[in-house]
């Protein structure tokens, strides 16, 4: 668990079959700080690549000053860091193609709504 916010699954015992649909479950458990959804539900997510044990996730914001920057970059390290499979994470920030609210997933959308938020 980070910071009290997220609730993580934990490390998995061994190795998966596919450690990269794993490691996508495991970085959509880190939620964004400012709501109860998680990074890949909001679209915030452009990529993730595994190779040799490092994870390279592309990641993007709201908006170029959002102030949860760094707390999301270690949010994302501190839930990946927990695995077996993962030596070191590295995370690169996209800003093309820009973020807008068509990247939210459906479960995203649904998520929001019960929150009052419209998409």
């Amino acid at each position: 668990m980070s910071g009290g916010r997220d609730v993580w699954t934990g490390p998995l015992q061994s190795i998966p079959a596919d450690p990269l649909a794993a490691t996508w479950a495991a970085i959509d458990e880190v939620l964004d700080p400012e709501i109860p959804i998680s990074l890949v539900e909001l679209g915030l997510i452009y990529g993730v690549e595994l190779d040799d044990g490092v994870v390279t996730v592309q990641l993007t914001f709201t908006a170029t000053a959002c102030p949860c920057m760094e707390f999301i970059h270690e949010d994302i390290e501190d839930r990946l860091a927990l695995e077996p499979w993962v030596d070191r994470v590295e995370i690169v920030e996209v800003w093309d193609p820009p973020w807008t609210n068509e990247r939210i997933t459906a479960e995203g959308r649904a998520k929001l709504k019960e929150f009052g938020v419209g998409v």
